[in-house]
């Protein structure tokens, strides 16, 4: 006779809970055509630990069934799911050298193609904005700034942020180079702080998944920065290879600090150009 094997109780409702998120992400995909499958699947679990919280449920099935039944529900999951969270100048030392060592490549080009990929709610486009305008190079640039989410992009197509955010902003856009006060480009509105549209005026604001569209502009720049962190393996891939394809021959490639090339399978296609800063140059 066999003895009796103890199974945990958390093992068995952790088990259940994986087999209910799996389901949940495939119905998302099946039902609203947003494809998180192939995001960190730990991620996927604390988020998602989260909205049974903010919906008040007691499991993922309950969840699914809201989800499908309810495309405001499915709103608020999108917003847990993609984390909408970001700040202007970011890694300043990153944006110190896109100024110093980017620009002046960038500069020999008649007009310049940059593309700001999972842009969040916008802090990065105003900051790459703001560099290159203080570089003499936005007059001649357009910014693609696309995200999967739709309501980040509303918010950062409004170019409205509170302003207990604007004091840290002011501090990484001096470390990063700036050359004025971060408040020339601001105007109190809104009970916080409106960017100046002329900044909005060289950016398109568009929808784009890095799971599941394609490849739509030649670019110079690509600056995709604490995107592929919440990415597996193999969506890091898919969206390095975007990247491949988009980017100019000797374009540049900007990722995140906590991001690299090193393991990627395309790692063969970019030159190091300052890897200190995960900045990538297109062989």
């Amino acid at each position: 006779m066999m003895p009796d094997v103890a199974v945990s109780t958390d093992s068995v409702e952790d088990a259940d809970f994986d087999l209910e998120l799996r389901l949940l992400l495939e119905a998302i995909h099946a039902k609203y055509c947003y494809d998180f499958r192939g995001y960190s699947f730990a991620s996927m679990r604390r988020r998602m630990r989260q909205a049974l919280t903010a919906l008040g449920c007691d499991t993922l099935s309950q969840v699914q069934d809201r989800v499908l039944r309810d495309r405001r529900v499915f709103s608020e999951v999108l917003q847990l799911l993609t984390v909408p969270f970001s700040e202007m100048f970011r890694d300043p030392p990153y944006f110190l050298s896109i100024r110093e060592q980017v620009a002046p490549h960038l500069r020999t080009y008649p007009s310049i193609k940059v593309w700001i990929a999972g842009c969040s709610t916008g802090e990065e486009v105003y900051s790459m904005a703001i560099l290159l305008a203080e570089e003499g190079l936005l007059d001649r640039s357009l910014i693609y700034a696309t995200d999967v989410n739709p309501e980040a992009l509303v918010s950062a197509e409004r170019g409205v942020y509170a302003f207990e955010q604007v004091r840290s902003f002011s501090a990484n856009y001096q470390r990063s180079g700036g050359r004025r006060s971060l408040s020339d480009y601001y105007a109190a509105a809104y009970g916080g702080v409106a960017f100046d549209r002329s900044l909005r005026s060289r950016v398109v604001f568009a929808d784009h998944s890095l799971a599941t569209d394609s490849v739509f502009a030649e670019v110079h720049l690509v600056s995709c920065r604490n995107v592929l962190i919440y990415f597996n393996r193999a969506l890091q891939s898919r969206a390095v290879g975007l990247f491949r394809d988009s980017l100019v021959h000797m374009g540049f490639l900007g990722l995140g600090m906590r991001e690299t090339l090193r393991f990627s399978e395309h790692a063969g296609a970019f030159l190091d150009f300052m890897p200190e800063h995960r900045v990538y140059r297109r062989r």
